[in-house]
């Protein structure tokens, strides 16, 4: 692949739940509300489960994912095509961290703090109030 080694490791505050974080990043449906630009593939299942294999777009840029974990607070998605490498995630109450490695031609650590901060506005915006 061509392209340039790529790493970060970023960690938000967000207010909202442990269960909350994990529902919009576990169920595809609500992935992806928030993670505009990306699009997914169509008939994915309702929650991700290990050895799940699918795509998303990045305009004309194809990114396969396989789920090699899907926990209550822990998710990682081994990347190839426009990136090789693993996307991982790990959340808790008030907080979630998104480590990214790969080679890839697209500007990973943007694109990483992009999704982060559409990740806590979505999660911000819905918020059930008591």
């Amino acid at each position: 692949m061509l392209g340039n080694f790529q790493h970060s490791n970023l960690r938000i505050e967000v207010e909202a739940e442990e269960s909350a974080i994990g529902e919009s990043l576990l169920y595809p449906r609500k992935l992806q509300q928030w993670l505009w630009p990306q699009s997914l593939d169509y008939n994915l299942p309702e929650q991700f489960h290990s050895g799940l294999q699918f795509t998303t777009w990045l305009g004309p840029i194809a990114i396969q994912h396989q789920v090699d974990v899907a926990e209550s607070n822990h998710l990682r998605l081994i990347l190839s095509q426009g990136i090789d490498g693993f996307h991982e995630w790990y959340w808790g109450n008030g907080w979630v961290q998104s480590r990214l490695e790969g080679i890839s031609l697209l500007p990973l650590n943007l694109a990483q703090t992009f999704s982060l901060l559409r990740l806590r506005e979505f999660l911000t915006n819905n918020q059930t109030k008591p």
